[in-house]
């Protein structure tokens, strides 16, 4: 009985993760026709961050 309730729930996070992340997605790209929407301004960030993080790896120790 146990066996076959487990083998029925697989698959099931991955779907809900799916569809909120979908759902931010969205609701973070909805101003994307100007340059200071969120996700824009997001973006942005890890970009400034990425830039940092490699230019911090490539001083010489």
């Amino acid at each position: 009985m146990k066996r076959m309730f487990r083998k029925g729930c697989q698959g099931q996070s991955m779907t809900e993760y799916v569809v909120v992340c979908a759902a931010l997605a969205m609701a973070l790209g909805i101003g994307m026709v100007d340059d200071q929407s969120v996700l824009w301004q997001l973006l942005q960030a890890f970009q400034l961050g990425y830039k940092k993080y490699s230019f911090a790896l490539s001083i010489p120790t």
